[in-house]
């Protein structure tokens, strides 16, 4: 499975339709935000933050802004309240980029606000 290793932190795409009501849908980037213990035995569900090129203010202090990098090659947010769990059968490879552990630490922050944690 050379080529095929995940990474937590990585930003890949992913075939997120059928979508229903307001979930994000079609294909689009995602960040892995499984813990690397579980990637490492290629778990058959992931936990992603889908991304997009744009931000409702609404949600504003949910989202997380991105700069572009490697193969993510526009300014992105991380959607906070679209957080869930998809297939592995959903990513699409190679990875296209890698966020930095402070990126990583400020969606998990923005998630804990969403749950009330």
């Amino acid at each position: 499975m050379v080529g095929k290793e995940l990474s937590r932190g990585g930003v890949y795409l992913a075939r997120l339709n059928p979508a229903k009501a307001a979930e994000a849908g079609k294909i689009r980037p995602v960040v892995i935000l499984t813990s690397q213990v579980l990637l490492d035995v290629a778990p058959p569900i992931l936990f992603v933050c889908p991304l997009s090129s744009q931000s409702q203010s609404a949600f504003s202090s949910l989202h997380v802004a991105l700069s572009p990098r490697d193969n993510l090659h526009v300014s992105s947010y991380a959607l906070v309240e679209h957080c869930r769990a998809i297939s592995m059968q959903r990513i699409i490879f190679p990875r296209l980029a890698q966020l930095t552990p402070a990126e990583i630490s400020l969606i998990l922050h923005r998630l804990q606000r969403l749950v009330g944690l």
